[in-house]
């Protein structure tokens, strides 16, 4: 971990006053800023907060929200929960997939700008089928809908380059 990244943890470290009660918030904030939590991070949050690696490995892997891993820029799930599988979830699924060449055991793109995941339920089931990118609805979700969303995240993401 260089300084700049030791900068950013004390920083969040700090605006949680250090309270080992808030080790969820704070871990929750290191994933928002990294896309996962990379494990020399949370060697450093444990040594901080005075807590054991092993309970805050504990909590990092009891919480499916929580990655180890490296996620891409844009996280894209989709739900595959009942109200959405029968509104053809799964078509949608394997279009993201292919559009952009994951899988499910690879499911990040080589240039670490997109995730693509499934989840049980996202909770919209009104709005079915539904995706989130970085926790951003998308409802009434199709195929073709699915491949101009892409179209429009690498438009954006090379804008900011």
């Amino acid at each position: 971990m260089n300084e700049l990244e030791q900068a950013k943890i004390d920083g969040i470290l700090q605006e949680h006053n250090y309270d080992k009660t808030l080790v969820i918030a704070i871990m929750q904030e290191v994933q928002k800023e990294y896309h996962y939590l990379p494990e020399e991070m949370l060697s450093y949050i444990a040594k901080e907060l005075k807590l054991s690696e092993a309970k805050i490995y504990g909590v990092a892997t009891f919480y499916e929200n929580f990655s180890l891993e490296p996620k891409g820029k844009y996280v894209i799930k989709i739900c595959d929960g009942t109200a959405c599988h029968v509104r053809k979830s799964v078509p949608i699924l394997e279009e993201f997939r292919n559009t952009l060449g994951v899988t499910e055991e690879k499911p990040t793109t080589e240039d670490m700008l997109f995730t693509v995941e499934t989840v049980s339920c996202l909770g919209a089931c009104g709005l079915a089928p539904v995706c989130t990118v970085n926790d951003h609805v998308h409802p009434s979700m199709t195929p073709e809908k699915a491949k101009e969303l892409i179209k429009e995240l690498k438009e954006e993401a090379a804008n900011e380059n």
